[in-house]
């Protein structure tokens, strides 16, 4: 990742989770923690990792609309206390972050997160100094997959033009969700979505490795 690049988009948002924070244990732990307490059970952890991405309260509500509230609550706690000890950063992240705004582009998150859990990730992974603009789950009446969360984000970073935007995400509604608001979209596979699902909704970019998504963010700069 040496060398002088421009950014092929002037304004690039991003998902957190499963995107720019390996997250996905932590969750899927924290739902088990919620559903062992509240329920005396657990889920299968592939139908858990369906639902990263969606707003939490919305999961429980579909899930088991009874205990809906407890659900969330008992998730909160034991999510926000854990979070230091299994959050892991993916290798390269943060670089790519670096290298966008050494090229000059404008960065953004929009997070189905709450946003003090959104901002405590960030935090901790050393991304917040290199993101301009944070969008959470309180921020906007409805979520992933409309287009008003990333929409909102586009709007604090001082654009109007979604067309000159990019979209980076690790499950299908965020593709969805960036094609909803007139974004280029590109879609990463280390995160909880699945290869094949993806590509059914055909992002403009699939992303397997950080390397790859650097280039596909960046283009050389022609001297």
């Amino acid at each position: 990742m040496t060398g002088t690049f421009t950014p092929r988009w002037p304004v690039v948002i991003f998902d957190l989770d499963g995107t720019l924070a390996d997250t996905v244990d932590l969750i899927v732990e924290s739902y088990q923690h919620a559903f062992r307490t509240v329920l005396g059970r657990e889920e299968n952890p592939d139908i858990i990792r369906s639902w990263i991405g969606r707003p939490l309260s919305a999961a429980f509500r579909d899930h088991s609309p009874e205990h809906a509230e407890l659900l969330y609550d008992t998730y909160l706690t034991w999510n926000s206390e854990n979070t230091e000890r299994l959050i892991r950063a993916y290798e390269g992240a943060r670089e790519v972050l670096v290298a966008l705004g050494e090229a000059g582009a404008k960065v953004g998150v929009a997070t189905s997160k709450r946003r003090e859990s959104a901002q405590q990730a960030m935090d901790l992974l050393g991304l917040t100094p290199h993101i301009s603009a944070l969008v959470g789950l309180e921020d906007t009446e409805v979520h992933k997959p409309e287009p008003t969360p990333l929409l909102l984000a586009l709007q604090r970073l001082g654009h109007s033009d979604p067309s000159r935007a990019a979209y980076v995400g690790d499950a299908v509604v965020d593709v969805l969700a960036g094609k909803a608001a007139g974004m280029a979209t590109v879609a990463v596979t280390w995160g909880a979505g699945v290869r094949a699902n993806l590509e059914k909704v055909r992002p403009d970019g699939i992303a397997s490795t950080t390397a790859e998504l650097h280039d596909l963010l960046l283009a050389p700069a022609v001297s």
